[in-house]
């Protein structure tokens, strides 16, 4: 039997290559395009996953409310704060926490001990971490124990990579790396581990730990500091806590522990609020300050898994549609079959089985075509190639599914309806299909172009929104800005950091080719990460209100081409400013009661946490410090030279490889100590809608796909039409019917079709579409061209993939179309 089904299935698919070929390369091209969206959604969605019981660990964030209103949501937290939660709730089983050095100093590493030229690397992936960090998280361990590796004062553990780095295939525990950073530490740690490198999906990537009792004895306080105190948050908290804890109940003894430890709180009418993240939520779910890594964002992942469904569904769509296509050609082998003794189960189990090779034949196909695009994939995706598709045992459980699925569902129908033509009819030539049937045809080709029409305004309107991000007035000037970190090892000599930084900057202000150069605390396109509470100076403490705080020096405000509103700038003319100048922007003066930004300038203002007072001079234009997702926030400039982080360099458009090199040579000159490196700010910056256009880059090339796979629908529903009106174009054309009346006719339904299903779909997109720019702080708008494109998009993709069918049909001669059935 199975032989016989075979050589019947085979018959079939060579006799009609045509459709046999746009029947399998649909759903070949419809499994792959899903199996590839699937790894990506698979991968989103594994963060944390390689960690021993994740599904119990959380992290603990921290929201301060004053006066009742919102000032930060942070990632970071007191460093008591896990250690408390596992003395105080017996449901809390075991805690870690790490201070994200890295990312708040710049860090220079060497290895010294018998080299002729020592090995300095700079490094941002870099953690203290506490004694227990390793066993929690669950750490793979190449050499050492994971117990003991950080329980001492300096000592460290590195990463495989990190390790071949400084001593390549040597053994590298027991060795000892220095560790130098711009706050002054200059600190000799013994190696006491080597771990594998983490893999890429983790929310906290780094390649170096060193133990947090490193720290507690750096200078008188450093213990409260960074261990017992509740004054500073720096640190990332984690806990883990019994199987099946009531989460809720558990966060409702929070308050009661920030009570306990923070009663100062009342008195300056603050609130600290403790969130429980759950850990592999993170990268998804989580938008706080003070993050370790840029994270992803679960929206666009549920797009695209939708989209997923959609390519998968049309597939199964064409393959129904170009089925029941072909029933008017297999009738009358239908009805031999029957009158020779086939039961109508035996000819279910034939078409069903015609639809296993099918579908298998395309399992094969969609295989060879992932593994020919997958590099390309793994470019617009942002997966690393390390993550293997293969590997990924959901993949395999995924196509297992969709074959399965896809063999019932796309084979089902089509065997109903062939199996159930009447011998009689169909050996006489007279067969109809039913209404129901006509109808469900129809509306599997409203769901194509709806999705169609859906998946082009969806296009359409992410790049909108990316080209507005990408081109938006951002308040400062982007472009043909260097920007360098400032040096980790610097001369400690008394006025020697000032020194070197006065030095630097005038051997490149002297050169041709570049324009300006500044000091800044902070670039944009990274949070800034201190806020003072700002009040005038008439003003009582309460009144105080939250304002971003960033450093620089006399030329920031010009060489990042901020537009000054009200005032002036900070001058070396007025001595005053190195000690009182401060500068507001425009939301910053308005917080603080002043709409006309000239009625503040020469106001005195308090920084009411730092306990300082400053003079405003000016105030500057709002400008976007972050991601356009969030609003400009009121920000005060302050005059701080010697301690910012950054140098910003403005360079001359025409000029930019002599300007690189001029600033490498003084680097060395000035710096020697220090390994040069650099980055172009209008690349950091549009490095925070990373996610973005990998959505965008997603979202287009698999809404392409979708349209292509719609199109071969068309084309099968265009040739059962028109073979359905074989007989009928033959009247008419023998009545004096032209090719365009008979190819309106023709067309006219798929037109109506196209019309009811932009209708159905456009609301459901501007829904989808709106929620998904609502993300957005600045953000465009969802114009009604858009919809009019897709609308002609459509009839145009719809009336080129039905044109070869109609067009044909309308040029058979008419005495063959009257001889047809």
């Amino acid at each position: 039997m199975f032989s016989n089904y075979l050589k019947i299935t085979l018959r079939a698919l060579l006799k009609n290559r045509v459709y046999s070929f746009i029947n399998i390369s649909g759903l070949a091209i419809g499994i792959a395009g899903a199996l590839l969206i699937f790894h990506y959604v698979s991968f989103e969605r594994s963060y944390e996953n390689h960690i021993d019981g994740a599904e119990n660990m959380y992290r603990v964030s921290l929201e301060l409310q004053v006066n009742g209103e919102f000032v930060y949501h942070s990632a970071e937290n007191y460093p008591p704060v896990a250690e408390s939660m596992v003395n105080d709730y017996p449901e809390v089983i075991e805690w870690a926490h790490a201070y994200n050095m890295g990312a708040k100093n710049n860090i220079v590493i060497t290895y010294e001990e018998g080299q002729l030229q020592p090995i300095k690397l700079k490094h941002k992936k870099f953690l203290y971490a506490s004694p227990t960090f390793l066993s929690f998280f669950d750490v793979d361990m190449i050499d050492g124990d994971a117990e003991k590796a950080l329980m001492e004062p300096y000592t460290m553990v590195i990463s495989e990579s990190t390790a071949k780095k400084y001593f390549g295939n040597e053994p590298a525990v027991g060795k000892r790396l220095r560790l130098r950073d711009d706050d002054r530490n200059n600190e000799n740690c013994v190696i006491t581990g080597v771990f594998k490198d983490l893999p890429a999906n983790t929310h906290l990537k780094y390649d170096v730990l060193i133990s947090t009792p490193t720290i507690y004895g750096r200078w008188d306080g450093a213990l409260t500091r960074y261990k017992t105190g509740w004054v500073r948050k720096d640190f990332y908290s984690y806990v883990k806590v019994q199987p099946n804890t009531d989460i809720k109940a558990l966060s409702a003894k929070l308050p009661a522990m920030v009570d306990k430890n923070m009663p100062r709180l009342a008195e300056q009418n603050a609130q600290h609020i403790m969130h429980l993240q759950p850990l592999n939520r993170i990268h998804l779910d989580s938008k706080l300050s003070d993050e370790a890594e840029l994270n992803g964002d679960s929206e666009p992942v549920t797009f695209l898994s939708i989209i997923a469904v959609f390519i998968i569904v049309i597939a199964w769509v064409n393959y129904v549609n170009l089925a029941t296509s072909r029933s008017l050609d297999r009738a009358r082998e239908v009805g031999i079959r029957k009158v020779l003794g086939s039961l109508r189960g035996q000819l279910i189990r034939q078409f069903l089985f015609e639809s296993v090779v099918v579908n298998l034949l395309a399992v094969v196909l969609a295989l060879g075509i992932v593994l020919l695009v997958l590099p390309a994939f793994y470019q617009i995706s942002g997966i690393p190639r390390s993550v293997v598709i293969w590997e990924n045992q959901l993949i395999w459980a995924a196509l297992a599914v969709v074959f399965l699925i896809g063999s019932m569902v796309s084979g089902f129908y089509p065997a109903l309806v062939l199996s159930s033509f009447k011998p009689v009819s169909t050996l006489k030539g007279k067969f109809r299909n039913s209404g129901t049937g006509v109808f469900l045809r129809k509306g599997l080709v409203v769901f194509q172009f709806a999705t169609s029409a859906a998946l082009i305004i969806g296009t359409l309107t992410v790049y909108k929104q990316m080209n507005y991000m990408q081109s938006a007035d951002l308040g400062f000037d982007l472009e043909q800005t260097i920007v360098v970190e400032r040096a980790a090892i610097a001369d400690t000599t008394p006025g020697g950091i000032t020194r070197q930084i006065n030095t630097f900057q005038e051997e490149l202000r002297a050169n041709a080719n570049i324009k300006s150069v500044s000091t800044s605390g902070m670039v944009p396109g990274k949070k800034l990460r201190f806020k003072g509470d700002v009040r005038t100076y008439n003003q009582i403490s309460t009144d105080a209100r939250p304002m971003d705080l960033m450093g620089g020096d006399y030329g920031l405000i010009e060489t990042l081409g901020m537009e000054i509103v009200a005032g002036r700038n900070f001058s070396r003319e007025f001595p005053s400013d190195a000690d009182t100048a401060v500068i507001l922007t425009r939301a910053g003066a308005e917080l603080l009661g002043y709409q006309n930004p000239e009625d503040i300038i020469n106001q005195t203002i308090v920084l009411e946490n730092f306990g300082q007072a400053g003079i405003v001079v000016g105030v500057v234009e709002d400008y976007n410090h972050e991601s356009l997702r969030v609003k400009a926030a009121p920000s005060i400039l302050l005059l701080d030279p010697q301690w910012s982080e950054y140098f910003l360099i403005k360079v001359e458009a025409n000029a930019i490889p002599e300007a690189l090199g001029v600033i490498e040579e003084q680097w060395n000159r000035v710096y020697a100590a220090n390994p040069f490196d650099y980055f172009f700010l209008d690349e950091f910056f549009n490095n925070q809608y990373e996610s973005e256009q990998q959505f965008q880059s997603m979202f287009s090339v698999f809404s392409v796909l979708a349209i292509v796979i719609g199109c071969l629908g068309l084309f099968g529903l265009s040739a059962f039409m028109a073979m359905q009106k074989t007989k009928e174009i033959g009247v008419r054309k023998v009545l004096g019917a032209s090719v365009k009346s008979v190819f309106y006719m023709l067309s006219k339904e798929f037109v109506i079709l196209i019309f009811v299903a932009n209708i159905i779909s456009w609301p459901i997109i501007y829904f989808a579409m709106d929620r998904w720019l609502q993300g957005f702080e600045y953000r465009t708008t969802l114009d009604p061209f858009i919809f009019v494109i897709a609308l002609v998009a459509v009839l145009g993709v719809a009336v080129l993939t039905i044109s070869y069918q109609t067009i044909k049909s309308a040029r058979l001669n008419p005495v063959d179309s009257l001889r047809y059935e």
